[in-house]
């Protein structure tokens, strides 16, 4: 399987590449729009601010490519928050894949959110094999509210969108290669979607 793991930059790929290694699949990490669109899947991870990741995504023209893919997308953290339509953070632009804003936490909240936390009303074969209210790992000052197309929610003092998906395009504001067997799980059952 080609797994093609996006590279414009932001943030610690090394922890997705051992994961996929750990699942027994080997992640390659690409810029080149050609073997981003050949790939089997593609993974879309992300650390780091918003609006300078937007940038360096416009620069390489991946902000036009990643629309376009028909096969599965998985977008991790920054990068789920990148397919949303917008971001508070840098009042940032986003690629649109999901209609919703990005949003602080409010001012009454510890950010980052930092640490394990449950994910629940889980809806897609994303999650076969996982209970409700398992444990995953997040760090992040931003959410996306809850929609239509939210397949896993995450409560922090309010409810926002742990999970999104909308067509070949899944989103996942944890980090799974940082959430022990469960983010294992969840991520051999994203190698394992066929559309």
């Amino acid at each position: 399987m080609k797994i093609a793991i996006i590279d414009y930059g932001a943030g610690n790929v090394q922890s997705v590449l051992f994961a996929l290694n750990r699942l027994g699949f080997e992640g390659i990490l690409s810029a080149d729009p050609e073997f981003i669109l050949s790939a089997d899947k593609v993974i879309f991870p992300g650390v780091g601010a918003a609006n300078s990741a937007m940038k360096k995504l416009r620069e390489s023209g991946l902000d036009q490519i990643i629309p376009s893919l028909k096969q599965p997308v998985l977008g991790i953290c920054l990068g789920m928050q990148l397919l949303c339509n917008s971001s508070e953070e840098g009042n940032t632009i986003g690629l649109g894949i999901f209609d919703v804003a990005v949003k602080k936490f409010p001012a009454d909240h510890k950010i980052p959110q930092m640490g394990w936390n449950t994910i629940y009303n889980l809806q897609s074969p994303l999650f076969d094999g996982i209970s409700e209210k398992e444990y995953v790992y997040l760090v992040h000052s931003f959410y996306a509210e809850k929609i239509e197309n939210t397949i896993a929610t995450t409560n922090y003092g309010l409810e926002y969108a742990s999970a999104l998906q909308k067509d070949n395009f899944f989103g996942v504001q944890f980090h799974p290669e940082k959430s022990g067997k469960t983010g294992e799980k969840i991520l051999g059952n994203f190698l394992k979607i066929e559309l």
